[in-house]
């Protein structure tokens, strides 16, 4: 494939962003190479600025669950657009968006919607420490909740030490208040607790983790966290950003049928457009200001656009009755598929599934935390990515990142994808 104009866009835009991207995963640092520009996209495809066309199993990170360029969406986006792009007054659209969302999940009354997963997750957090009047979180290794400064904190020495910053910027003081845990490893949040338990506001966790690649939760660990965060006057906050109204309309707790205390939103529910959110039980929610005393604001909050976007795409999620069921059958058929060429050839591969969130790590042994994900063979995954692409589809720059597959895949699409995944196997041979 040619990528002329690409590489001119990548080399000016190099000058005037940090990275030449707006985000790290894609500036293509992990795989090597340029990145692609893309300049339109429509149903399952992208066309980049040289006019290659890919099928997209990013989905834009998780939000273009029904495609990209949805004609009903895009009607009602422009629609609202000519009433004005932002009023920094309420709106009725904010209610109704909000009414949707709280009358389908069972365990919630009210929710807040802010900017970005990053927004909510930083907010449910200061949420939980004014509810508790503790300061101590605990988050696991691999998680990624944002790049607030709570979250940006690994492991020290060990899994009951407090953690160090990974990043210039963020304060060893801000890190002492965070725990660090590892994924599908009960003890290790036993032990923390066993230490700290009167100083921990909460636990948060992807309730299926999606930044180590599609790990989801070992038999009863979630079950467990629950039982923990009750026993201790702790709360539980479940980061949805990446599962909510992705995995069912009711998000990883209804498909995993593990309640949360404080649940995060982002992706889905904006639609394709900038959107986070925390929603809660009324005592939780009733802290905030203007209604308590724990303070949070945004002036584009609540955005018109992102509302309507939002709104519409959840409306027809909610209508379409075998909406779930079907993406899901194309994710277990592209996961089939990749597991026929893997037993066939003895390559050391896993494919990792969750709904229509899907992995790939060329490693012998199960992922199940990050440790194990960062076992995975990074040159073989690179020259993956690369041939993948060079045949005209987009998967995940990084071992460490899920696919998000949408509904606008067909299934020539999916044996398409599987029969280059055995072309690239048998070149492994």
């Amino acid at each position: 494939m040619i990528y002329k104009r690409s590489s001119q866009l990548f080399v000016e835009a190099k000058k005037l962003i940090p990275g030449g991207v707006n985000s790290p995963v894609r500036a293509f640092k992990s795989v090597g190479g340029t990145p692609i520009f893309i300049k339109k996209a429509k149903g399952a495809y992208l066309i980049d600025e040289d006019d290659n066309k890919y099928i997209d199993y990013i989905s834009s990170w998780g939000p273009m669950i029904l495609g990209h360029a949805k004609k009903e969406i895009i009607e009602k986006i422009m629609s609202q657009a000519e009433k004005g792009t932002s009023y920094g007054i309420p709106t009725e659209l904010e209610s109704e968006l909000a009414s949707l969302i709280v009358s389908n999940i069972k365990n919630i009354d009210k929710i807040r919607f802010v900017n970005s997963g990053t927004e909510a997750c930083m907010s449910a957090i200061r949420l939980a420490r004014g509810f508790t009047g503790r300061d101590k979180i605990v988050k696991f290794k691999g998680c990624y909740h944002g790049h607030s400064d709570s979250f940006l904190i690994e492991a020290g020495s060990g899994a009951v030490t407090f953690g160090q910053p990974n990043s210039p910027g963020v304060t060893k003081s801000n890190a002492k208040d965070t725990l660090i845990a590892n994924y599908n490893d009960l003890k290790s949040v036993e032990k923390i607790f066993d230490k700290y338990k009167n100083e921990i506001a909460c636990v948060i966790i992807e309730p299926v983790a999606g930044n180590m690649g599609c790990i989801p939760p070992a038999k009863n660990f979630l079950e467990s966290l629950r039982s923990i965060c009750s026993s201790c006057g702790s709360l539980l906050i479940f980061d949805e950003v990446m599962t909510g109204f992705r995995l069912s309309f009711g998000g990883a707790q209804k498909y995993l049928g593990v309640n949360a205390d404080i649940v995060t939103y982002g992706k889905v529910v904006g639609g394709g457009l900038p959107v986070g959110a925390f929603a809660s039980r009324h005592e939780i929610m009733d802290m905030l200001a203007p209604e308590g005393p724990i303070y949070q604001a945004g002036t584009l909050s609540g955005n018109p656009l992102a509302m309507r976007a939002g709104l519409e795409t959840l409306k027809i999620l909610k209508n379409d009755l075998e909406f779930y069921e079907r993406i899901n059958s194309k994710t277990q058929r592209l996961y089939e598929g990749f597991l026929k060429e893997i037993n066939y050839t003895g390559i050391p591969c896993q494919v990792n599934i969750c709904g229509s969130m899907l992995s790939v790590h060329f490693t012998k042994n199960y992922v199940s935390d990050f440790d194990s994900a960062a076992k995975g063979n990074n040159k073989v995954f690179k020259d993956f990515f690369h041939y993948m692409l060079s045949n005209g589809i987009y998967l995940p720059p990084s071992a460490f990142e899920s696919y998000f597959l949408n509904d606008a895949l067909t299934l020539k699409d999916i044996d398409y994808t599987v029969e280059k995944f055995k072309s690239f196997l048998k070149k492994q041979l």
